[in-house]
This record gives C-alpha cells, structure tokens and sequence, in this order.
C-alpha cells in the first residue's frame, strides 16, 4: 500500500510540476482593459426543478450527486489549468476572479483562447494533460501503447523521459472520493437501473475501464435522476484529441416532453438508410436502443460548465456502444430555453428580415438541438478501409469535423421526418431553416477556436458560397428555401464522405478555408455586441437552490 501510495504521489507531483504554465510571484492583473463589460456578457440564470416528484430517497440522493459533481469540477481545473488555488490567491480584482471561473482559467474561451491575465501566454495545445515542452518528435518515440489513450496523462518522469500514467492514479484520491459517493447514492436508489450504473460508474472510475458502465447508463430507462459523471469529452485536448476532461450534469427528467421524444429515438436505423450518401457510407446500424430525452439541469461542473454552456447531451461516445446499444440523447430544456429567450429570439430581431421572424420559434429551436444530438449516432464510426475509428483517422480535425456533421445532418433529420409525417406540417422545414440561421449568430460569438465554433464557420461559410441567404440594404438576413435545402444536403454528403474516407488531408482544408470569420460577419457579430445582447448564461447552482 505504501509503495502504491508513493507512486500516486510521485505522479501527481510530476503533473503538477511539468505540465502546469509557467506562473509568476506576483499579483495578476488583466492584460485587457474591459474585463468587468466581459463578465456582463454572461447572463445569470438560477438552475431549479421541481423536486417533488422525488422520493425521500431520492431528495436524500441529491446532495451525494452535488458533492461528487463539485469534485469533478476540481478535477477539470486541473486539467485546463492546473493549481486553482495559487491562481486565485494572486487575484484582487473581484470581475478578474468571476472571468477566470467562467473560462476555467485565464483563457478566453469564446475570444480565440486569448490570455486576458498579464504575464500568462498561449493556452498549450494539449492544455494539463502533456508537459508542456514535449515536442511531436518525443511523443512519437514513446513506446506506450497507451499513449493516446482516453484516460492516461502525460508526464515526465525524474529522468525527464515522457511516461504514461492512468486517470486511475494520477487523481486517485479524487476519484476515489467519487466513487465512495456513487456507492452511497447507490444504495439509497429506488431505480435498479440507476443503482447498477452508479456502482459500476464507481468501479469505472477506480480502475479506467468505463464499457459496461457506459452499457448500464444506456439501459436506464425509468429513472427520475440521472448523473453524467466521469472523463467524457475530448475539446480540451487540442493537442491531439485524444484525452477525455471530467464533467458533471446533475438532471431531472421533464416526464411530460419526455414523452413526447421516446417516439424518434426508434427511427434511427431508418433515418440512417436515408442519409445522402452511397450505400457503403452508412453500411452501420447504429443501436435502436437509444434514449431520447427532456431535462431540467441542476447543476453543470467541469468541462460543460466551461465558457458556452452545453444545451444538450449525445452520450456515450464510445463507438463500440453506438453499434450495440445506440446512445442517450438529452435535451436540457431549462438551460434551452433560457438561451432561446435571452440570446436566440433578440438576435433574430436584430439580423433577420422582419416577414420571416415569424419563423424563429422555440419548438424549431428544440428540434435543431434535438436532431443535432440524433444525427451523431448516424453515419459511420470505422473508416471504410477498415484501418481504424474515424476520430483516430482525422486526428485533432475529427471534433471539429463530428460537430459541423451533426449540425447540418441535423436539419437533414427534419427534412426527412417531415416527409415520413412525423413532424406536423411544410412549415416545420422552414421554422427551421430560418431558426437554425437565426441560431448560427448565436454560436458563432462562440469564436471559432472550438470545435463547435469551427464547425459553425464552416457551415455559415458554405452556405454563404452556396447562396443559401441573401443580405438587404438594412443588413438582416434572408434565407432562401431551395438553396438552403440543397447546401444543407450536399455539406451533409460531402461531411459523410470525408469521415468513411478517413480524409485528413480533406478535413484539414475545410476546416482551414472555411473554419474562420469574415470581416463581414464579424460587423455583424460586434453589431450584436453593440446591442447588449448576451454573449451566454452563467449559472446560480447547488443544492441550495433546490432547498437542499
């Protein structure tokens, strides 16, 4: 045990010594003179639900889940930055420490990852999770077939040479905390669904094998809580895409809109064979047992929680659970429509042409999320030459590439279930198109150095090319049916092709010629700015605001 303990030690010590930004004695300032006007952009909205649908039980459950998701959010710091603590015991400035809690450090993650501390430079690629100073060369040479892997760091060891070193222990004490957790949340379950991922979701995190636990989390059906917790997304590392960042949603189901969506998870393998594509690039079946969900979040820790604020969740991401159970499709309808009303509907005032405003709706609005979350579990995961996955094919591009596929296949989605009758009348399409135009504004003040903002550059670029909107005197903008609905299924085929071609070369260049803000948009975006609309929320959230 000692010798183990000692080893756990060594690692986190080395973590925290050669992977943290370099950091200075004295006192941060703000390299940017409107740091207060940046926090402001930030709308605050409470996260609550009605809990009182829930058992005793289950209202006992809820602090364990807060207490476990606040470690989680701990955990991410580390990741994106490394010592919190030291951070903030050199900040005075009041709005400085606000920013550096949205962005989870003191990169500005919707401005480009620009430091906006004095003193602190670049934002490294691979964020914690290599040393900074490792070049490509070295990473190669090491000889660890579990270099890339979703759940290991980089670190060096007393020689200097890069060494491989699990989740499992370099956060051992934190995780084991975690897990202690899930297991008395675990035994005050009401749900066997619930119970068993819980207690294998604890396993998985003590040991780094997170298959049959992702398989337990898709088989849930009935319960009323649900927990995202673990490593799980791959944004931070935009070295090379391959390590996973610890996250945390805290949910309570909408039973009513619930619902109404189970319906549309079931149409998967049907909406696959239709997808605009040669046969051989949607020869997959993706899983039928996918869950298609409403909640209401209670509270978001770590990755999620970082910069914009996820409104939906498609989970797992494991490919291998795609082919055998589907996936989980999780709309957060509180955190949707809180950005519908205080971002969504005043920027299409202010750049849509007023006879189609009446176009911009929230129900469209719910459906672009909804079908955006659908459309990644369609297409494929294997590149066609059988050589491997597709994120493994397109490397750093392939986030990028995934986020820009389920955007646009998302709307393909409702072009096809409105001509298989499933969603009402012809003005379902173009509630659409003009909402999800409307739509693009919004995320693209997101910046364009996410993944996510990278694919709405593409797809506002490629529409813009394919005269899918049009511009009049006053600068609103008007979507033109027919060629919106052409770009939308030819930017889907040529996205479809790229990933079961495993083209690198071909996703570089998209993302290279059209990954990025013309001059033209960027009026536009600082005419929003101009205006005081919002740039996202921020959250009031804990146990607290349950009454907790």
């Amino acid at each position: 045990m000692k010798s183990s303990y000692l080893y756990v030690l060594g690692c986190v010590m080395l973590l925290s010594a050669c992977n943290s930004p370099k950091q200075v004695d004295t006192k941060y300032t703000a390299s940017i003179p409107n740091v207060k006007e940046k926090v402001e952009e930030f709308t605050k909205f409470e996260l609550n639900a009605d809990i009182s649908i829930l058992s005793d039980n289950q209202k006992k459950m809820l602090p364990l889940l807060f207490d476990a998701a606040q470690i989680m959010d701990d955990l991410f710091w580390k990741q994106a930055w490394g010592d919190k603590a030291s951070l903030f015991s050199k900040v005075e400035d009041e709005y400085i420490k606000q920013y550096l809690k949205i962005n989870y450090g003191p990169w500005e993650r919707l401005n480009g990852n620009n430091s906006f501390i004095k003193g602190i430079g670049e934002k490294p690629a691979g964020a914690q999770f290599y040393p900074a100073d490792m070049t490509k060369e070295e990473f190669d040479a090491l000889e660890d077939d579990s270099k890339n892997g979703l759940y290991t760091i980089i670190v060096r060891d007393n020689q200097g040479k890069l060494k491989v070193v699990p989740y499992h222990v370099a956060y051992a004490e934190e995780l084991s905390k975690v897990a202690s957790l899930l297991n008395k949340a675990a035994a005050l379950a009401d749900d066997a669904g619930f119970k068993d991922y819980l207690q294998k979701r604890a396993v998985a995190l003590m040991d780094g094998e997170y298959f049959e636990s992702d398989l337990a989390w898709m088989s849930m059906k009935s319960n009323k809580i649900d927990f995202v917790v673990g490593p799980i997304e791959n944004y931070e590392d935009a070295l090379y895409g391959a390590k996973t960042s610890f996250e945390a949603y805290i949910l309570i189901k909408d039973l009513e809109w619930s619902e109404k969506l189970t319906h549309f998870a079931s149409l998967l393998p049907e909406l696959q064979k239709g997808l605009p594509v040669d046969a051989k690039y949607k020869a997959e079946v993706p899983g039928s047992d996918s869950d298609l969900g409403a909640y209401d979040v209670v509270y978001y820790g770590g990755d999620c929680n970082a910069g914009s604020k996820t409104i939906a969740i498609n989970l797992p991401n494991d490919p291998k659970v795609h082919l055998q159970k589907g996936s989980r499709k999780l709309q957060l309808k509180n955190s949707m429509r809180a950005k519908f009303d205080k971002i969504l509907m005043p920027i299409s005032e202010l750049l849509i042409v007023e006879e189609q405003q009446e176009h911009v709706s929230f129900d469209a609005f719910f459906q672009n999320t909804m079908f955006h979350e659908v459309a990644h579990g369609l297409g494929v995961k294997n590149t066609l030459d059988g050589t491997g996955t597709v994120r493994e094919a397109l490397k750093e591009t392939s986030t990028a590439i995934e986020e820009g596929k389920a955007d646009i296949l998302g709307l393909y989605m409702v072009d096809m279930l409105t001509q298989m009758n499933e969603l009402g009348e012809d003005q379902v399409l173009m509630d659409n198109y003009v909402t999800f135009m409307a739509g693009l504004f919004r995320s693209i003040r997101f910046g364009a150095s996410s993944s996510h903002g990278k694919a709405n550059m593409i797809r506002f670029n490629y529409f813009k090319e394919k005269q899918a909107f049009t511009k009049d005197e006053s600068g609103k903008y008007k979507v033109d049916f027919d060629k919106m609905r052409e770009a939308m299924i030819d930017l889907s085929g040529e996205i479809l092709v790229m990933q079961g071609d495993g083209d690198y070369a071909k996703a570089q260049k998209m993302i290279k010629e059209m990954g990025f803000i013309q001059p033209e948009l960027q009026a536009d975006l600082d005419k929003i700015a101009a205006a005081g609309i919002p740039r996202d929320i921020v959250f009031e959230q804990g146990a607290h605001m349950l009454g907790l």
